[in-house]
């Protein structure tokens, strides 16, 4: 009995040494997918010919193929995870197999009927629906992915129920390694070829997502033929197997898959809110082509900025998935707990200082990275507000999805586009010379209530169906810290001003305010023991600041 206890143990340390390892690996993955990921969009918005109107009819095609890919596969690797983790929770490793082959097939078809789809109707969509007529190219060229990105979700959701996160995130390295050299080769080549013709260019970059899908499944699959081996002898030693039926099976996936795709289509509709009654409310007071421009510079640079700090918040989200679901599938819920609290203090520590740092500086943030296109420092301003409540309502909707909650998540996403549908009616038909919340910068404005409403309702409803305090206490050292940042931030980039350039000033201001941030921190001592033990090499690290009697 005492040496299964001590098993046991082990096996509770290894999970949170994962845990830890998992988040450190998959931030510094994400730093590079995203600085990838910039490199493209400031290279389309800064070319010639490209621009804001180049990114409405990139970025319009591409909302309507992301709600399609929600219909095929958004829902998939979160419910394949948590299937397969639940089996794994109880050692099935055979049955965890077997739901990823079911799904794999299962969901490449629905992809495949999906791709067919949105390329057939490609023509209604962009002359009728979104009213942008040049998007049609974009959005035939986008239509193949979709079936690309269904089986790479599969099998992303596979490895990630099984704890291997780190697969993925190489997997999005080298998607978008691929998409940002495609791109510029692509649009570079057609740019000479066609002499600037915005409308081929952005179906350029359309069809340089495409093969940068393709490319990213053809590296799952091989990694998933290199651990087949391994695979095959986990299933052979497999324990607590009971049959099941496909249907089953089938019915088991789409129990948990549709509820958590619902909220992702939710979601997508949120997004083409913008696409759809945009440009139809903006003609009202200005030309087509402003109108464009003004929705290019919403999802092409406004967007892209508040979308950067987001990113490193679907680290946690992700992972709480199969954490909660294994704590419910094995009724341990004390290190599911910790995961969560500790989930939701990252989201605050990343989402305030993201969110103070655009909101000051939104105007030369905007001239360092888009120095051709500098306009929307007020969008940005705006938009940035809504950072922190969407990280901590990514974590919140992630504890609820793996406590079988879904449904629940469903209405309230309901809520939230009504709420941004009503707003956006009401003020997209206001001139902003009357109103600064009137026109595009209500679109943006409309959004952030949005986020607000919808994180304050989920909130509220994980605390009745989890026993978790949060404590508001812990906020106001990030506070403090977030303070101290913003005074460094604002003193070195004066300063600066008048020995380097003005773009040189903000981006060493930056670098120089993030470790500021950082050591305050540590300083005020916002994470607890416990947490920095979690980190990889958390014991020794904790060792030096009881050292340096930060701890004691």
């Amino acid at each position: 009995m005492k040496k299964l206890f001590k098993n046991q143990n082990k096996k509770s340390k290894r999970k949170s040494t994962s845990f830890a390892k998992n988040i450190i690996s998959l931030f510094i993955a994400h730093i590079f997918i995203k600085l990838i990921g910039f490199v493209n969009k400031i290279y389309l918005t800064n070319k010639q010919g490209f621009g804001d109107e180049g990114n409405a009819i990139y970025s319009s095609a591409f909302q309507i193929y992301a709600l399609f890919l929600t219909l095929s596969s958004i829902g998939i690797p979160n419910a394949v995870s948590k299937l397969v983790s639940e089996k794994l929770a109880i050692g099935d490793t055979r049955g965890a197999h077997k739901i990823f082959k079911i799904a794999f097939v299962t969901f490449g078809m629905i992809g495949f009927f999906c791709s067919i789809t949105l390329y057939l109707s490609a023509e209604y969509i962009s002359c009728t629906l979104i009213q942008i007529p040049e998007a049609k190219l974009s959005l035939e060229a986008l239509a193949p992915a979709i079936f690309f990105v269904s089986i790479t979700s599969v099998i992303k959701g596979y490895f990630n129920g099984r704890e291997n996160l780190s697969v993925g995130a190489n997997s999005q390295t080298v998607e978008q390694f691929f998409r940002t050299v495609l791109t510029i080769v692509l649009v570079e080549y057609i740019a000479r070829v066609t002499g600037l013709n915005t409308k081929i260019m952005a179906g350029a970059a359309a069809i340089a997502t495409t093969i940068s899908e393709i490319v990213c499944f053809i590296y799952l699959y091989k990694y998933y033929v290199m651990m087949k081996k391994e695979i095959g002898n986990e299933i052979r030693r497999s324990i607590n197997y009971k049959y099941q039926r496909r249907r089953k099976i089938l019915k088991d996936i789409f129990a948990v898959s549709i509820p958590m795709s619902i909220g992702p289509i939710i979601g997508g509709i949120n997004k083409n809110v913008d696409s759809i009654t945009i440009v139809r409310g903006l003609k009202k007071f200005i030309t087509e082509t402003e109108a464009k421009i003004q929705y290019g510079i919403l999802t092409g640079k406004v967007d892209t900025i508040i979308a950067f700090p987001l990113s490193f918040n679907n680290i946690f989200s992700g992972i709480l998935i199969p954490a909660v679901s294994s704590a419910k599938a094995s009724g341990n819920f004390s290190n599911a707990n910790r995961k969560i609290e500790f989930s939701i203090l990252m989201a605050v520590l990343i989402g305030m200082p993201s969110a103070v740092g655009i909101i000051f500086f939104a105007r030369p943030i905007l001239e360092l990275l888009f120095p051709n296109q500098p306009d929307g420092a007020i969008l940005l301003q705006i938009s940035a507000i809504s950072i922190v409540f969407t990280m901590i309502n990514q974590n919140v909707t992630a504890v609820l999805h793996g406590l079988g909650k879904t449904i629940i998540t469903i209405f309230v996403l309901i809520v939230g586009v009504i709420v941004k549908v009503v707003l956006n009616t009401l003020l997209l038909n206001i001139n902003p010379n009357e109103f600064i919340l009137g026109g595009i910068n209500g679109a943006a404005f409309a959004n952030t209530i949005s986020c607000i409403v919808v994180c304050l309702i989920e909130i509220k409803i994980m605390k009745k169906y989890i026993n978790i305090k949060l404590n508001v206490k812990r906020v106001i050292k990030p506070i403090i810290s977030t303070i101290i940042m913003m005074i460094s931030l604002i003193c070195i980039y004066n300063i600066l001003l008048g020995i380097v350039s003005k773009k040189m000033s903000i981006l060493i201001s930056i670098l120089i305010t993030v470790l500021i941030y950082f050591a305050m921190l540590i300083v005020t001592r916002t994470f607890t023991s416990e947490e920095i033990k979690l980190l990889p090499c958390g014991e020794k690290i904790y060792k030096v600041l009881k050292l340096l009697k930060i701890y004691q």
